[in-house]
Order: C-alpha cells, then structure tokens, then sequence
C-alpha cells in the first residue's frame, strides 16, 4: 500500500498575522495589509503599496540567544518553523526520534545579504566584510540555518521557482515521504522584502501602479500589477502511520502535485496557460482525482495581468464547464505576493476552509474580469469542500498545483 501524507501542523509569519487564525480571521474579514512603503522608493523609483512585516527576531527566538549567525530571511524562515513545530506538538525527544528536515520554497531568499555584502566589499575592501554575512550569501543558507537552529537532521533542500515554489516544495516534501526517505518534513517557503527586489520588479514593469491604477486585486478588470510582500510559512508533513503513531491529528491529506515551465516566462497568456494546465493535470492524476472531484481552489493570482488571466483559463481548460461555478479563492487579496511563502499560504488558508466550510472572498474585487470565467466573490461564502486545488502561474515561469484532501483515516483517500 502506497504511504500516506498528512499534514500536522503550522506555522507562518505574514503581513495579515502571525498564526493560521490570525490569518483566518483577516482573510474572513477582508482585511489589508498593503501600505505605501516607507522603505522603498526614491532615488528615481516611485513608492508602490507593499505588504511589510513588522518582526522582532528576538521575542520569537529568544532573547538570551545568540541571532548573529542569522540574517532577517533566516530569522523568519527559523521562527515560522519553532511554530510549525509547536503546532505539530514535535519537541524534544519526539523531534529527535523523527529525524526531521526542512524543504524551502523561495525566489530571492537571502538576496538582501548577498547585496550587503557585496557592497560593503566593493566599498571598504573584502577586509570589511562579515563573515556572518558571507554564510548567508547561498540560497540554500536559511533552509540551512533553520535546520541547525532546530536540530533538524534529516533531509534539508532549498527549491527555488518564484511563487511556485511554496506549492512545489510542498509537492516535492510529500514525494519524499511517500517514497519512504523522510518520516517528518516541514516544506512550505519564504522571501523578504528589499530595495534589490523592489528595484528590480518595478523596471521590470511588474508592480502595481505600472498602469496608473496602483490595483492589485486577484482578477480584478483593474488589476495592473502585484504588490510585493513578505513573509515565511511552514507546515509539518508526515508520513500517515508515523504521524498515528505518535498521536498527531491529520490537518489534510496532500494528495499529489505536480509542475511545468512556461517557456515565455509569464509574458504570453497562452503558454503561461497551458503550463499551468499541465501542472494541473499532473496533479489531478498523482491525487487520483477527476476534476469533478475538486471542490474549491486556491489560486496563486496575485494581480498581474498575464498571469492571473492564464491561471483562470488553465483552470477553465482543466475543469471544464464546473469552472463558471466552482468556488474559487486567492490568498494574495490584500496579502500581497510574498513570492517563495506564497504557496504555503495557500495550503494554510486551505485547511482552514477544509475544516470550517468556509471560503473566504477576494479582499477589494470590485470588477470581475470578464475573461476569468470562475466562481469568484469578494466576501466569504459557505462551502463543503472535500478536496482543494491550489495553483501558481509564476511570472518566472514557474507553475505549479496541489490537491490537498480532508483526511478519512482507515479509508481511501479522500
């Protein structure tokens, strides 16, 4: 019999909270977190609304710890997994006999760091330099520090693909399990807000406001671009029995994933479309589900043009006429695109409507766009979701998609 993965804890630090409640309530409420930036901008470049997060490294880690070793994005992908631990009831001698590891979805993870660096190099001589900093300068390097910090012995990978890469961590995490090389993984993902990125979004065109509208509502007819946010998220995944034996309730049921690249990067709705579409039916074929077996979706549509019009039609291509009806979510409403934590927070926001029965709106949707012929509202709605497709059409090409299931233990899968 095929291993089961199951999810049994959270963790997450974000704009729109700090826990999977915190975020349930503002997501159900409708809440915004995006702001004009008071960091970014000048020096020729405009301030764009962003989504900030206010975090104090050492009330989440500790005061009476040692933090130099640790960057902001390691602090933050460090802390989100002691709460995805705490949640999973994983400490000590549990911990330990799991073996855990760590699978991180990001985009730019440390590149603040690495800008810092090599500034200070350039400035003052490579005598200057920290050597803290030169640690931190690989993208692997807080997946690294949050499994040292933790005591984490077990597999430990960095995935890096834009805002598919929380989805595909997620996906690549279960595989792992199900192929019986891990017991216990936290995957999920994580990126920081800096000048280097916000530079290089906005004369690449990409953010809101590059049309004058500064609108960065999912699906939206006015929709010109995202807002960049941040944040890191985390969740426990374990193989079912293990997960039993230890008396772990199952959250949800990852059920199959699956990926593709679109070769136009984000710049053609088409073949932005149809990458998505094969990442879709990817899958829908691991999760042995038939699209209309899907319930509700999470879409990654963070307000881009290109992109959000091509998650709508993959979506409308993959599921057939129950798309025009099928209720449909998208976590980045307010939140902002936090690139790498994007798809852990999308699962996050999934087990809640899996458990409660509740789909919360698309915060500021004032103007459906005609060609996103999808069930889309701006306030919550009562659902029964059973299974749940989540989905990413990056604008780096990356695309991705996870079905996550409610748990029936003893069963089929659900």
């Amino acid at each position: 019999m095929a291993r089961r993965v199951v999810i049994t804890g959270t963790g997450l630090l974000c704009p729109l909270g700090g826990s999977a409640a915190e975020l349930r309530a503002a997501r159900l409420e409708g809440r915004d977190a995006l702001r004009p930036s008071e960091r970014f901008g000048g020096d020729g470049l405009p301030r764009r609304p962003v989504g900030e997060l206010l975090f104090d490294a050492a009330a989440h880690l500790g005061r009476d710890r040692n933090l130099r070793p640790l960057d902001r994005i390691s602090q933050l992908v460090t802390a989100a997994a002691a709460r995805a631990l705490e949640d999973a009831a994983l400490s000590g001698e549990a911990l330990r006999e799991a073996e855990a590891g760590l699978v991180l979805g990001t985009m730019l993870c440390g590149v603040r760091t690495i800008a810092e660096f090599d500034r200070r190099g350039l400035e003052r001589g490579p005598t200057y330099v920290s050597p803290f900093d030169f640690a931190n300068t690989v993208i692997n390097a807080a997946a690294g520090q949050g499994a040292i910090w933790h005591g984490l012995a077990g597999l430990n990978s960095t995935l890096s693909a834009g805002p598919a890469a929380g989805l595909q961590a997620l996906a690549y995490a279960a595989d792992q399990l199900r192929a019986g090389r891990a017991t216990t993984l936290l995957a999920g993902g994580a990126d920081e807000l800096s000048a280097e990125s916000y530079a290089g979004f906005e004369r690449a065109g990409w953010l809101c406001g590059s049309a004058g509208r500064e609108c960065a509502v999912p699906f939206d007819a006015r929709r010109d671009g995202f807002a960049p946010a941040e944040g890191a998220a985390l969740l426990v995944l374990e193989e079912a029995e293990a997960a039993a034996r230890r008396g772990a309730p199952a959250l949800a049921e990852v059920l199959g994933g699956g990926q593709a690249y679109d070769a136009s990067r984000g710049a053609d709705v088409a073949s932005a479309a149809a990458a998505t579409a094969r990442a879709i039916r990817q899958a829908l074929a691991e999760a042995g589900v038939e699209p209309d077996g899907i319930d509700t979706v999470g879409a990654g549509a963070n307000g881009g043009p290109v992109t959000d019009r091509a998650e709508a039609r993959a979506l409308v291509a993959c599921l057939g006429p129950r798309a025009g009806t099928l209720p449909v979510t998208a976590v980045k409403a307010g939140l902002g695109e936090p690139l790498g934590a994007g798809g852990a927070l999308q699962a996050i926001d999934a087990l809640a409507s899996l458990s409660d029965g509740l789909l919360p709106g698309v915060a500021g949707l004032a103007q459906l766009d005609p060609e996103a012929a999808l069930s889309i509202e701006p306030t919550a709605r009562r659902v029964a979701p059973r299974r749940v497709l989540l989905t990413a059409t990056g604008f780096d090409g990356s695309c991705a998609a996870l079905v996550l299931g409610r748990w029936e233990a003893g069963g089929a899968r659900a």
